[in-house]
């Protein structure tokens, strides 16, 4: 099992077949399902996405060679996934206000630049996926089935608390002597972090990159108000 190339089928196939799984599960729950049906079907595909990464990392454990300097599931996309069914269970907006610009900026980044040192079939290949792709579809889901809607308000909230996030993080990677959210060194794998130079200037230049990059993502709302007003 060799890592994931970008453009592969192993990068390419999971894209597609939740790109088709969102669009069927979309109109199925606008058309069949009632609103309490709607988040209660939301809510448990959260709590598989959390099932399914708990499971790897006790599994892991179990099997010995796990490294809490680098294996917790603290990177951005790994950590919005343990917290995704709070989310989904008591519907907040300001919680959606936050995971739907990490969600829609970072495990976006994370689709279109895999960072998967061992592909199919591997654990780690089907648990990448199923938590980057998963966030996605459950964002989505908030979008075009629960009607949930950003506002500029929204994009500061959201960059305010990832600062914390990533204040948290650089402790956490001192601590452990860790890379978590790759605050300490850039991955192996080539990633869109390749466009932003060395360490540490990198870190400066994608906080300064997020403010126009959340911008465009909300971009579409914006127009869609103005339209509609």
């Amino acid at each position: 099992m060799s890592k994931v190339e970008i453009g592969s089928l192993q990068h390419l196939l999971p894209i597609l077949v939740s790109v088709i799984l969102s669009i069927v599960v979309i109109g199925y729950a606008n058309k069949k399902l009632n609103r309490a049906q709607q988040e209660k079907l939301v809510h448990r595909f959260a709590q598989l996405i959390w099932m399914f990464l708990v499971a790897y990392h006790l599994v892991y454990i179990y099997l010995g060679g796990y490294d809490y300097a680098t294996d917790l599931p603290l990177f951005l996309c790994s950590f919005v996934a343990l917290i995704i069914p709070v989310f989904t269970y008591y519907k907040k907006y300001w919680m959606f206000e936050i995971l739907f610009f990490w969600v829609m900026g970072g495990s976006f980044l994370g689709v279109l630049t895999p960072d998967i040192p061992l592909g199919f079939p591997s654990f780690d290949y089907f648990r990448y996926w199923l938590v980057h792709l998963g966030l996605v579809m459950i964002i989505l889901y908030y979008v075009f089935v629960l009607k949930y809607k950003p506002n500029f308000e929204s994009v500061v909230k959201s960059i305010l608390c990832l600062q914390v996030y990533v204040g948290v993080m650089m402790l956490v990677n001192y601590v452990l002597d860790g890379n978590y959210s790759y605050l300490t060194r850039r991955p192996e794998a080539y990633t869109f972090l390749d466009y932003f130079g060395v360490w540490p200037y990198y870190i400066l230049y994608v906080q300064l990159f997020l403010i126009p990059y959340f911008l465009v993502i909300y971009s579409p709302f914006y127009v869609l108000n103005k339209t509609k007003s």
